[in-house]
């Protein structure tokens, strides 16, 4: 439904956490004298390896080290239910865990329907009781909704330019009503609102000057920062070329502010070949108490002003 993105220094970690947790697990078969087990683990610490080195590659995609975290993750649970059928059925949820943040959702949902009946051809698991049966389908259910829900949001993101369709922003008209509901939940509820202003004073010239590749890559970071440091409710909609406002629902103005400090270090950090070191102007913007919504719009465009032409 959605591409589904891990940032790359999580993933490293995953990796190399793997590895540790794989390699560990050999050890403690080897000092229980669990001999004959021991082949599995052995091997799939070295295709960690190799998916990490993979992973660590430029150059390379990142489906082929993930896809071989998820099948060592399948081959050593098959292989404990295989040689030692006493094992708790509860390792069955490793494996669905494991679908869920590798792979797409259409894809994990696909694969736990599929191999789940094969699970109840191992001893151990065909002896469980219908609680296990229970309580697979209902942890592959529950697993499935937060992904759902994320996909159906992302779902409805869409750019100014169709061209842009990289960057994963709201239209201003969808931005707009999407802040009128939050604008007047927080008046109802009496709960903070905060938003920032982002400007790319970079992106006006960029497709000019390097083309339109140069602007989709510029495009490309911001959105990738900003998704993968907020939260998902969180909205990133994009006023007029170079402008965007990041709405922060429950967020107060200290918030905000920290918001725009790990905004600002984690862009200036982006050097992108074309136009080198991302250049990114962020200014907060909270609403008054007694504020109008169409006030606070004017507040907020003229804002965006001020930053096109600092």
């Amino acid at each position: 439904m959605t591409r589904h993105r891990i940032p790359r220094r999580l993933m490293t970690q995953a990796y190399g956490l793997s590895i540790v947790l794989m390699a560990g697990y050999a050890l403690w078969l080897y000092a229980m004298g669990e001999y004959r087990d021991l082949l599995i683990p052995t091997f799939t610490s070295l295709l960690l390896i190799s998916a990490l080195l993979m992973h660590m590659g430029q150059k390379l995609t990142a489906h082929l080290p993930r896809m071989i975290l998820f099948c060592s993750v399948y081959a050593v649970v098959l292989g404990a239910f295989y040689y030692q059928p006493q094992v708790s059925p509860i390792w069955l949820g490793l494996p669905v865990i494991a679908a869920y943040l590798l792979l797409p959702l259409s894809a994990a949902i696909l694969i736990n329907i599929v191999l789940g009946p094969l699970w109840w051809l191992l001893p151990a698991v065909a002896n469980g009781s219908s609680s296990t049966v229970v309580g697979y389908v209902a942890l592959t259910l529950l697993l499935a909704l937060p992904r759902w829900e994320h996909a159906r949001r992302r779902a409805l993101l869409r750019a100014t330019d169709p061209n842009d369709s990289d960057c994963n922003a709201y239209h201003i008209d969808t931005l707009k009503e999407r802040l009128n509901s939050e604008y007047q939940r927080a008046e109802m509820l009496n709960k903070p609102l905060a938003l920032l202003v982002l400007h790319l004073p970079q992106l006006d010239m960029a497709e000019e000057q390097f083309g339109h590749r140069a602007k989709t890559a510029l495009l490309g970071a911001l959105c990738s920062e900003v998704n993968s440091r907020c939260r998902d409710h969180d909205v990133l909609g994009r006023t007029s070329n170079a402008t965007f406002w990041l709405v922060l629902p429950d967020t107060s103005e200290s918030g905000a502010l920290l918001v725009r400090e790990r905004l600002q270090r984690a862009l200036s950090q982006c050097v992108l070949v074309e136009t080198g070191q991302l250049e990114v102007r962020i200014a907060a913007c909270m609403p008054a108490r007694t504020e109008s919504f169409e006030r606070y719009l004017n507040r907020l465009d003229a804002r965006g002003a001020a930053l096109a032409h600092a």
